[in-house]
């Protein structure tokens, strides 16, 4: 794995925003890539699909045994979260495992986001169109467009008809609003037909238990970049126990999607070689603390840092900690993404010692 330098196309710009990333500077970072070797990915791909293995038999024990007070998940939605585990309704079932990878040895696991990842337009679209210009002859890891579309054309026969509400946030980077424009766009090519809704814009009939959009139409079906901590949350969160809705994703994301899940894989898989050791309570010797809730290295702070918490996220984990070897001064950390059970690609983040909302995404292609 090798990260070198490369002259950035001339026309970038105006070729990344026509594809959709208009948060592109200085996020994007075109100057330089990640040379993977074929032995890269075949370590990559079979941590990813493992991974996702262990996450399922994590997911039994944690249902079996009632843990939910250790993810504090209210416990007005864990009936129907339990009831969603087992019964399987429609889902992406997609996700991108967050990884460390120096290359001599297995892959670790930081965390996993599937609950509303993100960095996902990159990944798919950005990234292939600039190793097409760049590096025409090369192979990429990239065949994420192919297996989320193939994904939900197999879920659109079994949802409650053709229309699908597609909810997120006006974010000032419009990051969410691209990547659940992209999404749309994947729905709509599958047969679907997308309904745009912000969350604040979703209303509540009582009269029929039913989520309703701005023209009091049911909401039958709803993709969400939103979160379920966040939603489960809010005035109308225990609505969602009440409602005939079927969620993309299903709220049993909301236990994976959860850091509380690292300890429990810990505890299933101790001195796992694709885990570091992880628990409810401080380790000793080098370890990272993160809250359950945190997302983009929100609260994220390292053993001997100050002694501070932010409330809102949720209690605190404790993970070892991984050292990725610098690449320029730059920490990669491995987006590995998953669509139900099956690798399908790689993007790459750099930046400081933690991966935040400003961490540059450059590209990669396969020796």
């Amino acid at each position: 794995m090798k990260r070198l330098e490369v002259a950035p196309r001339s026309d970038w710009k105006a070729t990344a925003e026509a594809d959709g990333l208009l948060w592109h500077t200085p996020y994007w970072n075109e100057t330089a890539y990640y040379e993977l070797a074929e032995s890269d990915v075949v370590a990559i791909r079979a941590a990813t699909e493992e991974l996702y293995e262990m996450f399922l038999e994590a997911g039994k024990y944690v249902v079996s045994r009632n843990l939910f007070h250790e993810f504090e998940i209210p416990q007005f939605i864990v009936p129907t979260l339990i009831k969603a585990w087992e019964r399987e309704p429609p889902a992406l079932n997609y996700g991108r495992f967050d990884l460390g990878y120096n290359g001599d040895g297995k892959p670790k696991l930081f965390e996993f986001n599937c609950d509303t990842p993100t960095s996902l337009l990159e990944a798919s679209v950005i990234q292939w169109r600039w190793k097409e210009k760049q590096f025409p002859q090369a192979r990429q890891a990239n065949e994420i467009h192919e297996y989320l579309l193939a994904k939900w054309q197999d879920i659109a026969n079994y949802l409650p008809g053709r229309e699908i509400h597609i909810m997120a946030m006006r974010d000032s980077l419009g990051e969410d609003i691209i990547t659940a424009t992209y999404m749309a766009e994947l729905a709509r090519e599958a047969g679907l037909r997308p309904t745009y809704i912000a969350p604040q814009d979703v209303g509540w009939d009582a009269a029929t238990n039913t989520f309703v959009d701005l023209d009091n139409r049911p909401i039958r079906t709803l993709y969400k970049l939103y979160p379920w901590e966040w939603m489960l949350r809010e005035e109308f969160g225990p609505n969602v126990a009440k409602a005939g809705t079927v969620w993309i994703e299903p709220v049993w994301k909301s236990m994976w999607s959860n850091k509380a899940i690292l300890p429990i894989l810990w505890t299933l898989y101790p001195d796992h070689p694709l885990l570091l050791e992880a628990s409810f309570e401080p380790l000793q010797g080098d370890q990272v603390i993160k809250p359950i809730y945190g997302r983009e290295g929100r609260g994220v702070r390292f053993s001997g840092d100050a002694d501070w918490r932010d409330d809102d996220l949720g209690r605190e984990i404790y993970q070892r900690r991984f050292w990725t070897s610098a690449h320029n001064e730059q920490y990669p950390v491995i987006g590995s993404w998953i669509v139900d059970g099956h690798f399908c690609g790689i993007g790459i983040r750099e930046g400081g010692v933690i991966t935040g909302n400003t961490s540059a995404f450059v590209p990669h292609i396969v020796d």
